[in-house]
């Protein structure tokens, strides 16, 4: 994805965030979205395909939001748009994009026993 590229979240997305930075510690939205998105892809179902409006004032930018690792999360949603069923054309990724992270998101937010960073980081190995 070009680094011109913002990812924008829906309101529900921006409160489970503000959730989540107050029970794990970690401060930067970039992060609870990178933990996120690698846990709706390592999800082998495929997320209910619903409109989401990113209605909250969230944005990230691609840069921030993938770090030095942008490369990695392109291909990994490419791999996933073809797990899927989809060419992985730059309209698909942007939609498993969205769409996982906002699975993902609710994934983190949905757990009771999520309090700290190490708890965080325990969930990764279940």
């Amino acid at each position: 994805m070009p680094s011109e590229i913002t990812v924008r979240l829906s309101q529900a997305a921006k409160d489970q965030l503000a959730w989540l930075k107050r029970h794990t510690g970690l401060t930067q939205w970039n992060e609870l979205c990178r933990w996120g998105l690698a846990l709706s892809l390592r999800d082998q179902s495929t997320p209910l395909v619903r409109d989401i409006t990113t209605d909250s004032n969230v944005e990230i930018s691609w840069r921030t939001f993938a770090g030095p690792h942008g490369d990695v999360y392109i291909s990994l949603l490419k791999q996933r748009c073809v797990m899927d069923g989809e060419e992985p054309t730059e309209a698909a990724v942007s939609k498993a994009l969205l769409v996982h992270l906002h699975r993902g998101i609710g994934y983190l937010a949905g757990r009771q026993d999520l309090r700290s960073i190490q708890s965080l980081i325990a969930i990764t190995t279940e």
